[in-house]
């Protein structure tokens, strides 16, 4: 449970490509593609659309070294449909979740997207239920599986769940989380429930302050692939077991939170209710202030992760 704070001028992390994020995280020349781009491994569902494709179906996975220490990687591209979920993106992640475990090296998951494909609804919904079962399945054999968020894409939909089972998240202030996305919400419940427009709304109810204050995620660092990869190399000596204890943590985390904040109508009422002076300062406040403000004040879920 800590943060980072990028001390020289590097890449943003927000702004970057999906390939720009690996080179900037990994150690020089580390890493070897699978499944590359030359394969052509396109999804079958998008001609039926008349929609392009992309070679490497809008997620890039392999395997590097970080800080020295061998890891598996993927990577998703927001700019590709947004980062979503299909049959061949989805399967990608699985079988490299999958290889993990017997190879027994640790997963960085690098997200971006939007959730599920809607032309692929079926494949891209079973495809995160396949990948939730592998980020489980990891961990249980000691796998540590961290997730990466901060694209321009966030972290919506089925992606949103996957993060959950991780076990660490790394997040900027950028990383938004959330299982719906704010034009779903407004779309279902009217624009009286939730004002997709309102940015200011958007960012500190799904952004990855709050989600860092209330437990969502682990780790908050500048929007800089610096900070990410230093961050990424903390949150490897972590531990990475999912048993039975995790979740009964984590169920009493999501208890305790419910009850603390269930009839709260905003994330400045959260805020003020775990005793941050000024919440309303929140959102303005550079990481490290940020920070040193809230340390002693956000949600602790060292014992369910």
């Amino acid at each position: 449970m800590t943060a980072a704070t990028a001390k020289t001028s590097s890449l943003s992390w927000y702004e970057a490509s999906a390939r720009q994020r690996i080179e900037a995280l990994l150690d020089p020349g580390s890493f070897s593609e699978f499944i590359g781009p030359e394969q052509r491994e396109t999804s079958p569902h998008l001609p039926i659309f008349d929609l392009p494709q992309q070679f490497d179906d809008g997620i890039i996975v392999g395997r590097g070294r970080l800080g020295g220490l061998p890891v598996l990687l993927a990577a998703q591209e927001g700019r590709f449909m947004g980062g979503a979920f299909g049959e061949v993106h989805g399967a990608k992640l699985t079988g490299l979740l999958r290889a993990a475990r017997v190879l027994d090296q640790n997963v960085l998951i690098l997200f971006d997207t939007g959730g599920v494909r809607l032309q692929e609804a079926n494949a891209g919904e079973l495809a995160i239920a396949e990948i939730m079962r592998a980020v489980v399945e990891a961990r249980r054999a000691g796998v540590r599986v961290i997730g990466l968020i901060g694209g321009r894409a966030g972290c919506y939909g089925g992606g949103s769940l996957i993060a959950g089972t991780c076990s660490r998240l790394i997040v900027s202030e950028q990383g938004r989380i959330s299982v719906s996305g704010p034009e779903v919400i407004e779309t279902n419940k009217g624009v009286e429930e939730f004002d997709s427009r309102d940015r200011a709304l958007v960012w500190r109810t799904m952004g990855g302050k709050h989600r860092y204050l209330i437990g969502g995620a682990d780790i908050f660092v500048d929007d800089d692939a610096s900070a990410f990869r230093q961050a990424a190399i903390e949150a490897l000596q972590g531990r990475g077991l999912c048993d039975l204890a995790v979740l009964e943590a984590e169920q009493r985390r999501l208890e305790r939170r419910l009850k603390h904040f269930g009839r709260a109508n905003d994330a400045l009422e959260i805020w003020q209710a775990v005793g941050i002076d000024k919440p309303a300062e929140i959102p303005t406040l550079p990481t490290e202030e940020f920070v040193r403000r809230t340390a002693d004040k956000r949600e602790n879920a060292d014992d369910a992760r």
